[in-house]
């Protein structure tokens, strides 16, 4: 069981324990919605994929529970998964579902000790990351950690109704290395 230990947060696989919540804020319009297409799938569903993730590069299911250290409390999840079928790189996801827990930097940490590992445990050679151009905080986080920029897919992801435009992200092994993000 692989665990990632930050400063401020701990990544750890999801447990039993763990699924209301992060089920919860999977089907609450006001977290993943706003940016993101969701659907409501039933908790065993969300439990089957959870635990079926491991064995699947593609799944978008959680890999990991963000848990504050300071306290032992979960207040997010994030995952990566291969986000094309035949080029070769890992999107990464985050989402803090503790409204509290926001605009505190542990995304940020999150983020990082989740691209640290990807980088450190595979042969990844680029780690990119997709967000709704409406979504300034989650582009914001990536480009904080050294992301670039690297273009805008139109009308690519269809939500609340009406098409939306996403930034793509990337980060290079060297570049990551060069960088040395932290923080």
């Amino acid at each position: 069981m692989t665990v990632l230990e930050g400063t401020r947060v701990r990544l750890r696989p999801l447990v039993p324990a763990d699924y209301p919540s992060v089920f919860a804020w999977y089907n609450d319009p006001e977290t993943i919605a706003p940016f993101d297409r969701f659907s409501v799938d039933t908790f065993d569903e969300f439990s089957q994929a959870v635990t079926a993730a491991a064995e699947d590069p593609a799944s978008l299911a959680p890999r990991f529970a963000v848990e504050r250290k300071d306290e032992g409390r979960v207040v997010g999840a994030v995952g990566h998964y291969r986000a094309h079928p035949v080029l070769e790189y890992t999107d990464v996801w985050y989402v803090l579902g503790d409204r509290a827990a926001r605009g505190q930097g542990l995304g940020r940490e999150s983020v990082r000790l989740l691209i640290d590992h990807l980088f450190a445990t595979s042969a990844v050679e680029r780690v990119g990351a997709t967000c709704d151009t409406e979504n300034v905080a989650s582009y914001r986080l990536v480009e904080g950690l050294g992301f670039r920029h690297e273009g805008t897919l139109r009308s690519a992801l269809f939500h609340h109704g009406r098409w939306h435009d996403v930034r793509v992200y990337g980060v290079t092994r060297a570049e990551w290395a060069a960088k040395a993000p932290r923080g």
